[in-house]
C-alpha cells in the first residue's frame, strides 16, 4: 500500500515552521490517541501514520532527505521507523508533545502500562458536569471520590505487620514455574504464572488484620483539579496515579475525567464558536436598532443596520471559546430572524394593510443562492 503523503498525513503546507509541525501533531494525535479511541483498528493506524510522519518532519536532516527524495530518502539512514514500530516507541519518543510548558495534572495522560514494569491498579472513571462559562475560562474543581489506597499498617504487603513475608517455595520468588516437555522436535520449555502466590513472587505466612491481606483499603478523598479551558462535551482527561492500586504492591492506576457539557440557556456551541438565535421586529429590521445580545463576558450591544434582512448572520470576532491548545479563540455568530406578529387587534391589521402596497415594502423576488446552512458554514471556515 503507497504511503501518504507527510504533509498531507499532517494536514500542513511543504512550508510549515517546527512549531506548525509540531501543533499539527499534537493535534491528530490527540483526537486518534488509543484511549480515546479504544478497539478502533483505523484510529490506531491513525496514531501511528502521524507520529511516523512527525518522526520525519520534525527532524531537519530526514525532513531535507524527504523533500528530495521522498518516502524512500526518509528511510536513508534515519534510524527511525522504518520497518515498522510500536505503539510504546511513540510514547516514549514523543511523550513530551503531549506535556505543557508548566506541569500539569493532566502530564501522565498518554503514559502507558505500569512505572518500570510494576503491575499497575485499575483506572477511576468519573463524570464532571461543567457550564459553558466554566468551560470558556478553565476551572478548579474539587472532587470527591473512593479509590483503593495502600493500606498504611502493612504497607502494602498484605502480611501482618509488614514481615509476615516469606519467599515462595514453589517458584523461589521468581513467580513463574517453568515447565519441560518432551516433543519430536525436542525439548520445549514453558513458563505460566505460579499457582501458589499468583506471581508475586512471595507468600504471606499471616494476614494484615486490617486489609485481610490486600494489601489496600477503600479510602474517601478529595482532590483538586484544575480543567484547562475549551474543552468539549465527552472528552477524557486523565490524573495520573490517582486510581486504584493493585493488591499487594505496584503503581496505582489513573483518574479519568469525561467532560459533560451543561447546554447554556442562550448560546449554542459549534467547537471554538457560538451561535446566539437573536430575532428582531419588522420595525428595527427596517429602520435599525441597538439590541443586547448575551456574550460569555456579559452583555454586548449590537447595532442593526437600517434594511437588514431575515436570516442575516453577523460575526463578533473573538467573543467564542478558546481553543484547549491555547493558540486560538473563536467568534460569536448571531443569526438574525425578524419576528412575524401572529395575533393583531383591529388597529394593529389597519396600519399593517397600510403598508400592503407600499413599494418600497414589497419584496423583491430575489433568491438567494447559499441556503443558510451555507452561508453557516462559510462563517465556520
Amino acid at each position: 500500500m503507497n504511503k501518504r503523503d507527510y504533509y498531507e498525513v499532517l494536514g500542513v503546507g511543504r512550508q510549515a515552521s517546527e512549531d506548525e509541525i509540531k501543533k499539527a501533531y499534537r493535534k491528530i494525535a490527540m483526537q486518534y490517541h488509543p484511549d480515546k479511541n479504544p478497539n478502533n483498528p483505523s484510529a490506531e493506524e491513525k496514531f501511528k501514520e502521524a507520529a511516523e510522519a512527525y518522526d520525519v518532519l520534525s527532524n531537519a536532516q530526514k525532513r531535507q532527505q524527504y523533500d528530495r527524495f521522498g518516502h524512500q530518502g526518509a528511510s536513508m539512514g534515519s534510524g527511525g521507523f522504518q520497518g515498522g514500530f510500536s505503539m510504546e516507541d511513540i510514547f516514549s519518543r514523543f511523550n513530551d508533545i503531549f506535556s505543557n510548558q508548566q506541569s500539569s495534572p493532566f502530564d501522565g495522560f498518554f503514559n502507558r502500562g505500569g512505572e518500570g514494569g510494576r503491575r499497575k491498579g485499575s483506572n477511576l472513571r468519573i463524570k464532571l458536569k461543567l457550564t459553558l462559562d466554566e468551560i470558556a475560562n478553565g476551572v478548579e474543581k474539587k472532587i470527591k471520590l473512593d479509590r483503593h489506597v495502600s493500606c498504611n499498617t502493612c504497607k502494602g504487603t498484605g502480611a501482618k505487620n509488614g514481615t509476615s513475608l516469606r519467599t515462595c517455595n514453589t517458584c523461589q520468588g521468581t513467580g513463574q514455574v517453568r515447565k519441560v516437555m518432551n516433543t519430536m522436535l525436542g525439548q520445549m520449555v514453558s513458563a505460566s504464572t505460579c499457582p501458589t502466590c499468583n506471581g508475586e513472587g512471595k507468600v504471606i505466612e499471616e494476614r494484615c488484620d486490617v486489609c485481610h491481606g490486600d494489601g489496600r483499603t477503600l479510602a474517601k478523598e478529595e482532590i483538586s483539579v484544575r480543567i484547562p479551558a475549551g474543552v468539549a462535551d465527552g472528552m477524557q482527561l486523565a490524573m495520573s496515579g490517582k486510581g486504584n492500586v493493585p493488591p499487594r504492591g505496584g503503581v496505582a492506576g489513573d483518574l479519568l475525567i469525561v467532560i459533560e457539557e451543561i447546554p447554556h440557556e442562550q448560546l449554542q456551541r459549534d467547537g471554538k464558536n457560538l451561535i446566539y438565535e437573536l430575532t428582531i421586529s419588522f420595525p428595527d429590521a427596517v429602520l435599525g436598532a441597538e439590541v443586547a445580545i448575551p456574550t460569555l463576558e456579559g452583555a454586548h450591544t449590537l447595532k442593526i443596520e437600517q434594511g437588514t434582512q431575515s436570516g442575516k448572520i453577523v460575526r463578533l470576532r473573538g467573543k467564542g471559546l478558546r481553543d484547549i491548545e491555547g493558540y486560538d479563540r473563536g467568534d460569536l455568530l448571531v443569526h438574525i430572524n425578524i419576528w412575524t406578529p401572529q395575533n393583531l387587534t383591529k388597529q394593529e391589521r389597519e396600519l399593517i394593510e397600510q403598508l400592503r402596497d407600499i413599494k418600497s415594502v414589497t419584496p423583491k423576488q430575489e433568491r438567494n443562492s447559499k441556503s443558510f446552512f451555507e452561508r453557516m458554514r462559510e462563517f465556520f471556515q
